[in-house]
């Protein structure tokens, strides 16, 4: 594992890999949707930013087919790994997957290398320049081409219904350990700023919110966030040993078919290279 990967949120291992492809499976009909509106169609070239284990990738390469071309880009070598594992054994030769810097993509991609789509799920809250990723987005469009990006705004408005104060601690310190290392879980109050000063043109701009209620696949995937996490939470001083008890006591809690929990609030946006 590279120092790199060591910087991933929850890892890199066989745990995250089945947690993010449950993940992806969850919000797969939001990205096909912003892909369908940003006019992707066969033949296109499209750029996945920040690709990770590649599961949005995979489904881009299906849908450009096999005249068009897929490029993932991402830090983890593990995870690029696994993309180009999976796109020989799927046989998407069009899907290609690079380590490299998302702040850095004139470093990865070559000079003359253009996109009619490119798309970052969950990327810019974790960076500390966003600017910097979607300049590089913006420099790789090709002219009339489209960013698109899934990503969270009022992060903290995450809770349980009924509320339960350990949840909104365990939240806020979520919050403040993304903050420390310069990511930014309320990135996308800055995006449309970003976009513009790039140059380019703000399409279309709505909010994807969601719950998740007990039984549910999507409560699945809230519990698999919060098993994985809490533990580095008090492994980095946010909470202590015995808030994270508390913390699962309270969620485990919930139970009844009036339960839920309001997810973090994810902003769609769409761009265009003028």
């Amino acid at each position: 594992m590279t120092s790199n990967e060591r910087e991933y949120v929850l890892g890199t291992g066989a745990d995250e890999l089945e947690r993010l492809g449950l993940q992806h499976r969850l919000w797969s009909d939001a990205a096909h949707e912003a892909w369908k509106r940003a006019g992707l169609t066969p033949g296109m070239r499209a750029l996945d930013i920040g690709c990770g284990p590649g599961y949005a990738a995979f489904d881009l390469a299906q849908l450009v087919q096999s005249r068009g071309k897929v490029v993932g880009v991402d830090e983890s070598a593990s995870f690029v790994a696994h993309v180009r594992e999976q796109a020989m054994a799927r046989r998407l030769a069009q899907l290609e997957a690079r380590v490299g810097d998302v702040q850095r993509l004139g470093d990865v991609l070559a000079r003359d290398e253009r996109f009619e789509l490119a798309y970052a799920r969950w990327v810019l809250c974790f960076v500390p320049d966003p600017g910097a990723v979607i300049a590089g987005a913006a420099a790789a469009l090709a002219p009339g081409g489209r960013l698109v990006v899934h990503d969270y705004f009022n992060y903290e408005c995450m809770t349980t219904a009924p509320r339960r104060e350990s949840f909104t601690r365990v939240v806020q310190a979520t919050a403040r350990s993304w903050r420390k290392p310069g990511g930014d879980p309320d990135v996308m109050a800055r995006v449309p700023a970003l976009v513009a000063a790039c140059g380019l043109e703000l399409e279309h701009l709505e909010v994807r919110q969601r719950i998740a209620r007990p039984g549910e696949s999507m409560w699945a995937w809230v519990s698999s966030w919060w098993r994985n996490f809490t533990p580095k939470l008090v492994a980095l001083g946010e909470i202590s040993a015995d808030e994270e008890r508390r913390f699962h006591a309270d969620f485990d809690g919930l139970t009844a078919a009036t339960d839920f929990v309001v997810l973090p609030t994810v902003f769609e946006l769409i761009a265009r290279r003028v």
